[in-house]
């Protein structure tokens, strides 16, 4: 036991004084810094200039032309740098021969957008066509603008052509609400606002990706760390002194020690930022436990599975074709996410929760995200996870002990599996 905690100490110390984990830990605050800065100036930046866009209207209502005429030149007084050159179509005489001439203009470039507004718009079972060829994503702000102008001249329209009052229909429309947080106490009321709602939203996923981010940032340096003294033969001086598996262990709770650290520093940096920008980070002291052991499960069943590959690699090249299904099971829950905080008990969030490699990252996720969870699904989850934790530990000190004195051509898979049978 005393030789595993010395092989521990040395990978966390040595991993621990690199430049590399140095800057991550320093620069980290300096980033979050920089990003708060950076958004603050993005959001109070002027408008960008953009050349004039071209528009031509086809008006098969003959109602709309002049307010649509005086609503584009409202807005270029407005947007002198970012006008709407407006043409209109006289396409009552030929409208096919209109549209035809029309789209080929859109093909050449000539014009950027051609609108139809059918003849029964105002009466309301028309619509509005809004034809472009290959948008730009430069061109969907200024797309938006004409489409809501356009959708607020047709409702005027339709306001004077039931004698009804546009400020009488916005009254009726404007319904004020005020979303208050009780808190714990009275004194803890507050009003909500719309960044609490996104923060509420993204705080799940921001604890699911920072266990995501420990585990592969550690499970690379512990990939890297054994082909590293695998190809220098320091593996060779390092195993006359201590067993294969004392070696395979002292490296794995080194590495989610520091592992540990880096999410930790992680996680209080960012927390730390947002509550400086008064976003109210609503997190459950339970969170915490949870979080710690979760991580240290997912980091040994990974990083067993990360020495096992390792061990049987002579390069890092060579790990890459291993390590895929790896990161599938990693990559599972972050394209899952939204389906899973909206439904937090349903099937998929169950069962992925008693999956081992999708566990940790599930079960966070779904506490993180204030949701009851029975008490006795976490504690069968944990049961299976440390379970699996253990198969994955021992099939890795079986391959770790042969393949890690093994150079030259990479074994294949059946090579491996005669390796597992061995006693």
């Amino acid at each position: 036991m005393l030789k595993l905690l010395r092989v521990a100490q040395r990978e966390y110390i040595e991993t621990a004084k690199t430049k590399t984990f140095i800057l991550s830990i320093v620069m980290l605050p300096v980033i979050l810094v920089i990003m708060v800065f950076f958004i603050k100036r993005l959001n109070r930046r002027t408008t960008v200039a953009r050349p004039p866009m071209k528009v031509a209207v086809a008006d098969l209502s003959n109602q709309l032309s002049p307010q649509i005429k005086t609503s584009f030149d409202e807005y270029n007084k407005k947007h002198p740098n970012r006008e709407i050159t407006l043409q209109e179509l006289q396409a009552s005489e030929d409208p096919e021969s209109t549209d035809k001439q029309a789209k080929d203009k859109l093909r050449r470039g000539t014009l950027d957008a051609y609108i139809v507004l059918d003849k029964d718009l105002v009466g309301g079972t028309g619509k509005i066509r809004f034809y472009s060829h290959k948008p730009k994503p430069a061109d969907t702000d200024a797309f938006e603008t004409i489409k809501r102008s356009l959708h607020m001249i047709v409702e005027n329209q339709r306001c004077e052509r039931h004698n009804l009052s546009r400020q009488l229909l916005n009254d009726l429309r404007y319904v004020p609400i005020e979303e208050i947080d009780v808190g714990s106490t009275d004194k803890e009321e507050r009003v909500q606002k719309k960044s609490d709602f996104i923060v509420r939203m993204m705080t799940p996923f921001f604890f699911m990706y920072l266990l995501f981010l420990g585990i592969m940032t550690m499970g690379q340096q512990m990939l890297s760390s054994i082909i590293e003294e695998k190809s220098s033969r320091v593996i060779e001086v390092l195993l006359s002194a201590v067993s294969p598996f004392q070696l395979m262990a002292g490296k794995i709770l080194g590495l989610v020690s520091i592992g540990l650290t880096v999410v930790c520093l992680w996680g209080v940096a960012a927390i730390g930022t947002a509550r400086w920008q008064g976003l109210n980070v609503g997190i459950a002291p339970s969170l915490l436990p949870y979080f710690v052991l979760y991580y240290i499960l997912a980091f040994l069943l990974f990083g067993s599975t990360m020495v096992g590959i390792g061990s049987v690699c002579n390069t890092i090249k060579e790990t890459q074709s291993l390590m895929t299904p790896v990161m599938l099971f990693c990559i599972m829950p972050l394209v899952a996410w939204q389906n899973i905080v909206q439904d937090s008990n349903g099937m998929l969030a169950r069962g992925l929760s008693f999956f081992p490699p999708t566990a940790p990252m599930i079960m966070i996720l779904r506490l993180s995200g204030g949701s009851d969870i029975w008490s006795v699904e976490i504690l069968a989850s944990i049961i299976i996870l440390a379970a699996a934790v253990l198969v994955a530990m021992a099939i890795a000190a079986k391959v770790f002990r042969i393949g890690i004195l093994m150079y030259g051509k990479r074994p294949g898979l059946m090579e491996v599996v005669r390796w597992l049978k061995q006693t």
